[in-house]
C-alpha cells in the first residue's frame, strides 16, 4: 500500500513541470533499487529494505486517474496521453509579452555579453547567462569578476541553501549577473531579470533543445523590458522553433493587449525570506553568533570557545536551534548523518561520523 491507495477514487492529479517530473517518477524505482542493492550486498541494510520502495511508473499510472499535466513545454508523453489536447495560457494578466529574441554571432560572444551585462545593470536590471558546462560557467564568472564585474555562478554542486541565497542576492542587487547551466531552466521566477543570454546556442543537444531554449528564454518573461540574446553561427531547428513560437505568442499577446487597452507591467513580487530568516531569525554575520561552530556539515551545532559568560541568555535567543540540542539529540542527528553518508556510499565520511559519536558518548568531545 501507499498513500494514494487511501485517496478517494475520483481524485484529480496535478503534475507541475511535467516535462521533468514524469521522467523523475519513471526513474525513481530503479534508482532506489540500485542504491539499496549495494547497501544490502555490503551489509549496511537488511534484505527487507528492498521492500520499502517507490512505485514503479506503471503502478503510479494505475493509481492516478484523471491527470492534468502543467508545463510550458510539454513532452511527447504528455502530448500522447492527452491526445494532443493542450490548453495554452498565452495571455498573461499583467499583459507581459514573450521576450524578443535576437541572434548574434559566436565569435565575439564573451565580449558582447560582457557589454550587455553592463548596459542591463546600468538600467537597474539583472542578467542570466547560460553556458554548456559547469567548468565554463565557473571560468566565465572568474573572468568577468577579474574585470571588476559583479558576477556569480550557479550549478548543481552548490548546495540547496546556498542556491536559494544566491538567487535572493541576485534579486536584491548584490550582484548583476548569474551564470549557470540547465538548472536555470525551471522554477526560477525573477522579475528583475531583463536579459537572458544563451552562449553556444547552436550546439544541438539536451541543453539546447527546443524545450530547453523555450524554458531558458522564459526567465526574461517576467519583466516588461525582458529580452533574449542567442549566440549562434548556425540557425538550428531548435532555434527556428523557438523563433516561431515566440513570434506567434507575441502576435496573440499584442493583439489582446491592444483590444483590451492593456499596458504590459513588470511583475511586482515580494522577496521570499530564507528558512533561517523566517523561522529562526538567525544571522551568521552577527558577532554574537560567531562562536557557534558546525558539526556534520551544518546540521548539528555545538558551542565552543569563549564569549558566553554574561551574554549566555542573549546568545541562546539569537543562536540557531541546533545550539539548543542536548547530547541525545546531537547523537541522534549525527547517526542520521552517518546513515545518509552510508546510503550515498560515502563510507569514509560515515566512519568519521561514527567515531565522532563514540567520542561524544565517552565524553571526549565536550558540547558545553
Amino acid at each position: 500500500y501507499c498513500l494514494l491507495d487511501f485517496f478517494q477514487k475520483d481524485f484529480i492529479t496535478m503534475i507541475d513541470e511535467s516535462h521533468v517530473t514524469i521522467p523523475q517518477v519513471q526513474a525513481m524505482y530503479r534508482a532506489d533499487r540500485n542504491r539499496k542493492v549495494t547497501l544490502v550486498e555490503h551489509g549496511f541494510r537488511l534484505p527487507s529494505a528492498l521492500d520499502n520502495r517507490p512505485l514503479k511508473f506503471e503502478e503510479f499510472e494505475k493509481l492516478t486517474g484523471d491527470t492534468v499535466y502543467v508545463s510550458a513545454t510539454p513532452a511527447d508523453y504528455e502530448l500522447q496521453k492527452s491526445g494532443g489536447t493542450v490548453i495554452e495560457q498565452i495571455v498573461r494578466p499583467t499583459g507581459l509579452l514573450d521576450p524578443e529574441v535576437e541572434i548574434r554571432p559566436l565569435g565575439s560572444q564573451v565580449d558582447d555579453v560582457m557589454e550587455e551585462i553592463r548596459k542591463t545593470a546600468a538600467q537597474g536590471g539583472r542578467t542570466i547567462v547560460t553556458t554548456l558546462t559547469k567548468k565554463s560557467a565557473e571560468r566565465l564568472a572568474d573572468y568577468l569578476s577579474e574585470l571588476g564585474m559583479r558576477v556569480k555562478y550557479l550549478h548543481s554542486e552548490i548546495d540547496a541553501i546556498e542556491r536559494v541565497r544566491i538567487l535572493s542576492e541576485l534579486r536584491d542587487g548584490a550582484f548583476d549577473c548569474l551564470i549557470g547551466i540547465n538548472l536555470l531552466r525551471e522554477g526560477i521566477d525573477l522579475p528583475e531579470v531583463r536579459l537572458v543570454a544563451i552562449l553556444d546556442a547552436d550546439k544541438e543537444g539536451f541543453l539546447r533543445s527546443e524545450r530547453s531554449l523555450i524554458q531558458v528564454a522564459g526567465r526574461a518573461a517576467r519583466n516588461a523590458e525582458g529580452r533574449v540574446i542567442l549566440y549562434a553561427d548556425i540557425i538550428t531547428d531548435s532555434i527556428k522553433k523557438l523563433l516561431k513560437v515566440t513570434k506567434d505568442r507575441r502576435a496573440k499577446q499584442i493583439a489582446y493587449n491592444e483590444a483590451h487597452h492593456i499596458t504590459p507591467k513588470t511583475i511586482i513580487k515580494k522577496k521570499r525570506e530564507t528558512i533561517e530568516e523566517t523561522i529562526f531569525g538567525y544571522d551568521e554575520s552577527k558577532e554574537e553568533n560567531k562562536t557557534f561552530l558546525t558539526v556534520a556539515e551544518g546540521r548539528a551545532r555545538y558551542t565552543a570557545g569563549s564569549g558566553r559568560g554574561k551574554k549566555k541568555t542573549e546568545n541562546a535567543k539569537s543562536a540557531p536551534p541546533f545550539s539548543q540540542m542536548d547530547v541525545t539529540e546531537i547523537i541522534s542527528e549525527l547517526e542520521r548523518e552517518m546513515m545518509e553518508a552510508a546510503e550515498a556510499l560515502e563510507f569514509e565520511r560515515a566512519a568519521e561520523l561514527r567515531d565522532k559519536i563514540r567520542k561524544i558518548e565517552k565524553g571526549e568531545l565536550k558540547l558545553c
